[in-house]
């Protein structure tokens, strides 16, 4: 049975949580009292559909359905889970949660978006205190996947568990606070770079590009993959973190860092700041900036996915989780993938890059492979099918946020040979690409051609067979 979560509040925040439930096959019901909320979600909602599926080399859940309520009851009496992401006042989170406590389910996880304040802050004349917590999320949060889970004393652990493991099948990472704190973990290293920022900013030693450039350009680079702590023991060398911190702790004391105080935002100051940043990015509307950084996210993402690391692995984590076991069907072609071109797979011309048609072709007959029976558990005990030649015919164009699908069929499945062709099609149904994928048996022990093991031996004839009955896909089209 789909799940369903109330967003309360629609703002860019609110947005994200939208997105991120609604694209992982949740229902979703929406109250914001903004006669623009439409208008606005719709806008971040088209920004995830066109970059969460290019994460993934498998098609996401079937999108759920999207609910705007004319009342904050009717968006959460059904919820499984309720996110509050309305303005920063504690006074209006206060009616909020008066609301969501008389109407939602006993059983909802209530969550607060919030930076800025305390759960126990939160549940102050609440008679249901024990369901509410922070999960405190980071934009555009249908791609970040970083939730601060900030409980109060008193927040139920079951609450908190049941969280956890909703973030995680939506692809999310729960970070557990173990103890409330003003402005959480996130957010207090931001602010100290903000803070730095603006006293060398009003100073006149760097402008709001030149900051930029030195995040972007340099450390910014290495948190993404390693954070900080792990980034300083690579720079204590071999001796490692001792060593790093006996070398550069003292500097801790040196009177340069102003990070205890903040220069007063006079309007000279703030006009400074709103002037160099109209020139540094000005030229840009909302949209173009938002996308660019979608695409970059996506790309840089999609690289830590190749290595298995940080964000990239629990990307390939989430995809696991959400494959799903086909019973082998032999009396139509396989379709053996379906997925979105990422952005980092076009070229100077615009266009889906050759070699990416190879790649989706091996993934489809790697799938292929599975439906024989020569899958993971097959080839560790020590037989796999090895690439003799793969040829593709290029037909027409598929560009980025573009939804593929690959229909294969078996065209020789005899002893040692496999032989499949494949068709890729746009989501219109317009063919992009054909190829023959021609595969011999090995022995991963002998590396030497071999007849496959009985089992496999069997669903390849018999696939074989089956589909020698279908029409021929290599036929010359009109």
């Amino acid at each position: 049975m789909t799940k369903t979560a109330a967003i309360i509040g629609g703002g860019v925040i609110g947005g994200g949580w939208l997105a991120r439930f609604l694209l992982n096959g949740w229902n979703v019901n929406v109250f914001d009292p903004d006669p623009e909320a439409e208008r606005k979600i719709g806008e971040v909602l088209a920004n995830a559909r066109r970059v969460l599926p290019m994460l993934y080399d498998v098609a996401l859940p079937a999108e759920g359905i999207l609910t705007f309520c004319d009342t904050l009851e009717e968006a959460v009496k059904s919820a499984a889970w309720v996110q509050e992401s309305v303005p920063e006042r504690l006074d209006i989170k206060h009616k909020v949660f008066a609301q969501i406590e008389a109407f939602a389910p006993h059983d909802a996880v209530i969550g607060s978006s919030t930076s800025g304040f305390k759960p126990s802050e939160l549940q102050v004349g609440m008679n249901r205190p024990d369901a509410v917590m922070v999960t405190h999320p980071f934009n555009p949060v249908y791609l970040l996947p970083l939730i601060e889970v900030v409980p109060s004393p008193i927040t139920s652990a079951d609450a908190v568990a049941k969280a956890k493991e909703i973030l995680t099948s939506l692809g999310m990472y729960p970070l557990h606070v173990r103890k409330e704190i003003d402005a959480h973990i996130a957010d207090r290293f931001l602010e100290a770079v903000w803070r730095e920022g603006l006293w060398l900013i009003k100073d006149g030693i760097a402008t709001t590009d030149e900051i930029d450039d030195a995040i972007r350009y340099g450390f910014g680079l290495r948190w993404a993959q390693m954070g900080l702590f792990e980034t300083y023991r690579i720079a204590g060398g071999e001796a490692g973190m001792k060593h790093f911190i006996d070398q550069f702790g003292p500097c801790l004391q040196w009177p340069w860092t102003k990070l205890m105080d903040v220069p007063e935002l006079t309007d000279e100051l703030v006009a400074m700041i709103a002037d160099q940043s109209d020139a540094q990015s000005g030229h840009l509307t909302i949209r173009e900036l938002e996308q660019k950084r979608d695409n970059n996210l996506v790309a840089m993402m999609r690289a830590l996915r190749s290595q298995d690391s940080a964000a990239g692995a629990l990307i390939n984590a989430h995809q696991s989780s959400i494959k799903q076991t086909v019973t082998p069907d032999f009396s139509k072609p396989i379709q053996s993938a379906e997925r979105m071109v990422p952005v980092s797979w076009t070229d100077y011309n615009g266009h889906m890059n050759e070699s990416r048609y190879a790649e989706v072709f091996s993934l489809a007959v790697d799938h292929v492979m599975v439906q024989i029976g020569a899958d993971a558990d097959y080839i560790a005990s020590g037989f796999s099918y090895f690439t003799v030649d793969l040829s593709c015919q290029y037909i027409a164009e598929a560009h980025a946020g573009q939804m593929i699908t690959v229909q294969s069929q078996i065209i020789l499945g005899e002893g040692k040979k496999l032989k499949v062709h494949h068709r890729m099609f746009a989501e219109d149904g317009t063919l992009l690409a054909t190829s023959d994928h021609f595969m011999l048996h090995v022995s991963l022990k002998t590396r030497r051609t071999c007849d496959p093991e009985p089992e496999v031996m069997e669903r390849l004839v018999a696939a074989a067979r089956a589909h020698a009955a279908l029409p021929d896909p290599r036929e010359k089209r009109s």
